[in-house]
């Protein structure tokens, strides 16, 4: 992969639910040749540090330590790491605070932690809510995913909105010297001309820019033929629009974004155009 993105921050906690982004992280940094900027959130408040100070400072020593083990990792992989540990109530908070401070382009977290129900079905709720109001856009990825070598795939509306977010997918394809494949899901047979030609336009364009791409219209709930179309694919990265507006920010939550996220073994690329 080569300079589609100069700006890279990795998020973790340092937990075994986090190796799959530390890795993806590392290895795309060491790729590109680029820094990488890496926040650690710390749960933290005054209140808890005077009534529990013997917790704060455990939770400051195992910050510590994982600091060191990221500066361990980092040398290993010869790549330029700057560390934050950022401290406060809602961890979300602070990452998406780091990731505006650093003006990143790409924000790389994992896809759940063992906190709550929702964690152990689809996507944890701080990830969800970082992926929600981020600044930038997110990498999520699962804990044994590895670096895509295979296939882009890139899901998007029939409309117009969907052209931002083929060129992100295509410029990713591009410069990782891999095959795009273009995959628009309606809802009922009869969109399905509008659509197929939609993506035909999109697919003729890439196509035109020397890439090899395919497309294909799905009927059916968007987020098993996303899922499905990966399959079919060969796909090892998927790549999906964000929200314009706060109505759609509140959907990633729940709707076909939160599915997608939460039940791909691959890496998804949730976009902030």
């Amino acid at each position: 992969m080569s300079q589609l993105f100069t700006r890279l921050l990795l998020a973790t906690e340092g937990s075994e639910f986090d190796t799959g982004a530390e890795k993806m992280a590392f290895a795309m940094a060491q790729r590109c040749q680029l820094p990488l900027a890496t926040v650690v959130p710390l749960v933290s408040n005054p209140e808890y540090e005077a009534l529990a100070p013997q917790l704060a400072a455990r939770a400051e020593q195992e910050a510590a330590q994982k600091i060191a083990k990221l500066r361990k990792q980092a040398e290993a992989a010869q790549v330029p790491i700057e560390l934050r540990v950022r401290r406060g109530e809602e961890p979300y908070l602070e990452i998406v605070e780091e990731a505006k401070s650093q003006n990143s382009q790409m924000l790389i977290i994992r896809r759940r932690g063992k906190r709550g129900l929702l964690a152990n079905l689809l996507v944890g709720e701080m990830v969800s809510k970082v992926v929600a109001h981020a600044p930038c856009h997110v990498l999520i990825v699962p804990r044994e995913a590895a670096m895509w070598s295979r296939r882009v795939l890139v899901a998007v509306d029939h409309t117009e909105d969907g052209r931002p977010s083929v060129a992100v997918a295509a410029g990713v394809a591009a410069q990782c010297g891999l095959p795009l494949h273009v995959v628009s899901v309606v809802a009922a047979e009869g969109l399905r001309a509008q659509a197929h030609a939609f993506v035909a336009q999109l697919v003729e364009q890439a196509q035109r820019d020397g890439l090899a791409t395919q497309g294909e219209v799905r009927v059916g709930k968007p987020f098993t033929e996303i899922l499905a179309a990966r399959e079919a694919s060969d796909s090892d990265l998927i790549v999906m629009g964000s929200r314009g507006d706060s109505r759609i920010g509140r959907a990633l939550v729940g709707g076909v974004a939160q599915k997608v996220m939460g039940l791909s073994e691959y890496p998804v690329l949730v976009l902030h155009l």
